[in-house]
């Protein structure tokens, strides 16, 4: 189970003076690409399940992941999550053809086809994604992600905190902001989720 404190920066102003403050802490920058897979007829959305292909800095690396079941309640996130390393020559033939998700060797893809009974012949599509730019901190001992997340019709910007002291570390990253007058609200959708709506939150 993945917990994460999430709160959603008010603006480009509010990223831009947080990432400023932050800056004597920044430990990497991380380039994202996250796409994401169903069937043709949402086996795995139906069952509040997501695949996901996430390119790392011009496919340095390639992380496939299985999310189930999300809750994000008052800011605070939780989800079942696994992942693995694919290699990211495959990753990129898989998605230009989806159909070779399902013959390649992975063991979340094994995962997918054993509990959710997709097999070669059902196959996958592609849903398309978006882009994201991580700023990772090393803040307070708190590992602190800062997201501008660029979606076709918009960006959003938010802070993440994988904690297993979800409302230790919201109490005080919400004084932190408050002290500095960065303006935020509490995420109440994942980015799949405002991704898949096609409008900002």
């Amino acid at each position: 189970m993945e917990i994460e404190v999430k709160l959603r920066l008010q603006d480009a102003a509010a990223h831009g003076q947080l990432t400023t403050i932050l800056s004597p802490f920044l430990s990497k920058t991380l380039h994202q690409q996250n796409i994401f897979f169903d069937t043709p007829t949402n086996t795995l959305s139906s069952q509040l399940s997501v695949l996901r292909l996430r390119f790392l800095n011009n496919d340095a690396r390639c992380i496939v992941s299985l999310k189930a079941k999300p809750t994000l309640l008052d800011g605070v996130s939780r989800v079942e999550e696994d992942e693995e390393e694919l290699e990211p020559c495959i990753a990129r033939a898989c998605v230009e053809d989806p159909l070779r998700l399902g013959k390649i060797e992975s063991r979340i893809l094994k995962r997918v086809k054993e509990e959710f009974g997709v097999g070669e012949e059902m196959g996958f599509v592609c849903l398309g994604g978006f882009e994201n730019k991580r700023e990772v901190f090393d803040w307070k001992n708190l590992k602190l992600e800062v997201d501008e997340t660029k979606y076709e019709f918009g960006i959003c910007y938010e802070v993440e905190c994988e904690s297993e002291d979800p409302d230790g570390v919201k109490k005080l990253l919400e004084e932190f902001l408050k002290e500095n007058g960065i303006g935020y609200s509490y995420s109440k959708m994942t980015k799949f989720a405002v991704f898949r709506s096609g409008k900002l939150p």
